[in-house]
């Protein structure tokens, strides 16, 4: 069953990430550069540099699941508290809802790739 939700811990890797990598890459990554196990249920985020993909790493009873995506126009916001020097930050649920979403801090603006979207589809 594909879940994600508020009661999972979430790892956001703080350097640009090749988005060719898959399943064993992103792994060894995790265990490698991180210094955590891949199959302890956390939930591990990886953007590009370009900020217009993420992927999210996850193991569940039966297998890992990789979640991706990528996006038609502008990019993921980055959360404010991940220090920049940190390999890795913990996130929150909320935070990681809000990348994906394109939802700013202030509660009366999204990013303007969801602007243009709208636009698109008119």
């Amino acid at each position: 069953m594909f879940s994600l939700n508020d009661s999972m811990r979430y790892l956001l890797f703080n350097r640009p990430t090749d988005m060719r990598k898959s399943f064993h890459t992103l792994s060894g990554l995790v265990s490698n550069t991180m210094g955590a196990d891949p199959c302890s249920g956390d939930v591990y985020i990886f953007i590009n540099k370009s900020r217009n993909r993420i992927k999210l790493l996850h193991w569940e009873p039966g297998g890992m699941v990789l979640y991706s995506k990528l996006l038609e126009a502008g990019t993921f916001g980055y959360p404010s508290q991940i220090d920049k020097e940190a390999i890795s930050g913990s996130i929150e649920w909320r935070d990681l809802v809000l990348i994906v979403e394109g939802i700013l801090e202030n509660p009366n603006s999204r990013r303007q790739r969801l602007e243009t979207l709208k636009k698109l589809r008119k």
